[in-house]
């Protein structure tokens, strides 16, 4: 890397954040590049990151912003120091001259092209023949190889010329998030057979669900994202400390050599480098430019800890006992450990609420049982709940969930997921009204969507056909979540805003009128009585919803289905006719619905 092709990521513009100042910049909301430096100093008055591709964001928070801040000042050790700090809103002046003094001592680290050290890379990497490939090896959205997206407007063959700070952003995204499967062999690893290394899993986040919680300054969110906890141990380092040239440093990445290993600790964590990289910069008429790279196989992680902050965790269903008493001891299956929990594609985010509060004051997660599996919520969300009571229950707190669904072996990139909450600061204790209401929002969707697949499952059956497989086609129900989405959007803006103000009686619907006090759970006893306006209001608008969607199934029914059709079932014979389906439909939509049942509100009335 020559040394004229210089671009240190603490000083020059390849940060894209969005000001938050209306005096900055041409006002509120607009745009601008910057360097590390900048951004950590003054991140009081920037309100995010923009990027390119929403996956961007937690690798740029986690190999660069957090390792920074925590390296420099440390991490709080309780709750307490944590609040005081999230109060003070900025930086104090002494932290940004700690701040300052660390990156002046490690800024020879922090260059792209330097010829020694290279940012998140090693500088002397190259194959057997010399041979490189092209940068788009690095763009998630660009096709290369196998990884071809299906309406991508170029090939592999199309040069793709990467700015320094385009470079920058798309390296950190490989280190994370990275495809698996074989990879280029280097120089100089041992595991090298035929120029290539196989057996190369995801980059670290590709693992996960990840769970990033977003507040309404930059300073807020990296304190978010910051947990609270004893001191990291000193051989806990980011890895622009770890750049030992001796191979046989086992957490070094300044060489091809790689390693399988725990991480030690949240920096090593955080700053993980799943890959052997090269950027091969050039000049061009428009200024430096990175057409090629070279990407190898890197370290590889034994397991992924119980530190990790940005997941939530699936713990094991409980094993079954031996049937018979005298059954040896090692018949009993050992508890399998617990694993980060993914999202599910093509689900909104709300449906995973059970997992995101899943904190318990006891066990601190949503039990296992010997049938299912449990949820423990992620350690960011899990120190929140424990700082929450000293913070404003009206704090616009927002979570981003961010994913990548791999295919064939993980060895291609199929879709990106990303889906963000606005979620209310009280939901976070478990024994709350708001988190009750929450999860029972959650299940009627859920038991909502249900009723309608069972609905058109009888109606067809009574056509004579078979219900539509649960893992194919779209079914009724997945139309009614759909429809129910931006709903359940509002009621958590409006769970937030009712904990501020008691006498807001509106928030879980478009139609106020509707929301008159119900009965079912969480009333009369000291449940969730306070927030039962809305909460009827709630079951209003999800009745009539539920009903547009029921009589589009009903409107596909034949003339024949008022007569039946007989069907044996268990040596009995049952008749499905649209009466009965319809009827057991009502029924269910009753008792999923409470408080609407209650309120006699039976819209969309049909023949018996």
């Amino acid at each position: 890397m020559g040394g004229t092709k210089l671009f240190n990521l603490l000083d020059e513009p390849w940060l894209p954040v969005r000001h938050g100042d209306g005096a900055v910049c041409g006002g509120s909301g607009a745009v601008e590049d910057i360097g590390v430096r900048r951004l950590l100093l003054e991140a009081d008055r920037f309100q995010d990151l923009v990027v390119d591709l929403p996956t961007q964001k937690p690798a740029l928070y986690r190999q660069v912003l957090l390792p920074i801040v925590v390296d420099a000042l440390g991490r709080p050790t309780k709750a307490g120091e944590w609040t005081a700090l999230f109060e003070a809103a900025a930086f104090t002046p002494a932290q940004r001259a700690k701040l300052n003094d660390y990156l002046d001592e490690h800024r020879h680290l922090f260059d792209l092209f330097d010829a020694e050290h290279p940012f998140g890379q090693v500088a002397d990497l190259r194959t057997g023949k010399d041979e490189t490939k092209g940068s788009a090896l690095l763009v998630a959205t660009a096709a290369t190889g196998n990884n071809v997206p299906l309406f991508s407007s170029r090939t592999e063959g199309d040069p793709l010329e990467l700015t320094p700070a385009q470079a920058a952003r798309w390296l950190l995204h490989t280190h994370c998030w990275d495809t698996a499967a074989i990879k280029t062999g280097a120089v100089g690893d041992p595991l090298m057979k035929a120029g290539k290394t196989t057996g190369n899993p995801t980059g670290p986040l590709g693992q996960l669900g990840v769970v990033l919680p977003r507040g309404r300054t930059v300073y807020e969110t990296l304190l978010l994202n910051i947990p609270f906890g004893q001191a990291l141990l000193s051989t806990d380092q980011p890895q622009w400390r770890r750049r030992s040239r001796d191979g046989r440093a086992e957490d070094s990445c300044a060489t091809a050599v790689w390693h399988t290993r725990p991480a030690r600790g949240l920096l090593d964590l955080w700053t993980w480098q799943s890959r052997r990289i090269r950027l091969v910069p050039e000049e061009t008429p428009a200024g430096i430019r990175v057409t090629r790279v070279i990407v190898a196989a890197g370290d590889r992680l034994t397991v992924t800890p119980d530190i990790e902050p940005h997941t939530t965790w699936t713990t094991p269903r409980i094993p079954t006992r031996p049937k018979k008493a005298t059954a040896s001891p090692k018949a009993t299956k050992s508890p399998a450990p617990e694993r980060p929990r993914q999202h599910r594609p093509g689900q909104a985010a709300w449906r995973g609420l059970g997992a995101l509060l899943a904190l318990g004051s006891v066990t601190d997660d949503r039990e296992a049982t010997t049938k299912t599996a449990g949820f423990r919520t992620s350690v960011l969300l899990g120190n929140l709940a424990e700082a929450a009571d000293r913070m404003s229950n009206a704090y616009p707190l927002q979570v981003e969930l961010s994913g990548i669904v791999y295919g064939n072996q993980s060895a291609v990139i199929e879709d990106v997921f990303f889906d963000e909450l606005p979620l209310p600061l009280a939901a976070l204790d478990p024994e709350g009204e708001v988190c009750e209401v929450l999860l029972q929002v959650v299940a009627q969707a859920e038991e909502l969507a249900t009723a309608v697949n069972h609905l058109s499952a009888d109606l067809r059956r009574a056509a004579g056909s078979e219900p539509i497989p649960w893992d194919k086609g779209q079914r009724p129900g997945d139309t009614l979540l759909h429809a129910l989405d931006p709903v359940v959007r509002r009621l958590l803006v409006g769970l937030r805003k009712a904990d501020e103000a008691a006498d807001s009686a509106a928030y879980g619907g478009d139609n106020e009128g509707d929301a008159h006090d119900g009965q079912g759970p969480g009333s009369g006893d000291g449940g969730a009585g306070r927030f039962e306006p809305g909460w009827s209001a709630w079951e209003q608008k999800a009745g009539q919803l539920t009903w547009t969607v029921a009589e589009q199934v009903f409107s596909t029914a034949s003339p024949g289905l008022f007569t039946g059709r007989k069907a044996g079932k268990e040596g009995k014979e049952i008749v499905h006719r649209l009466s009965t389906a319809e009827r057991a439909f009502r029924i269910k939509l009753n008792k999923i619905l409470p408080r609407r049942a209650a309120q006699g509100r039976h819209p969309h009335p049909r023949v018996e």
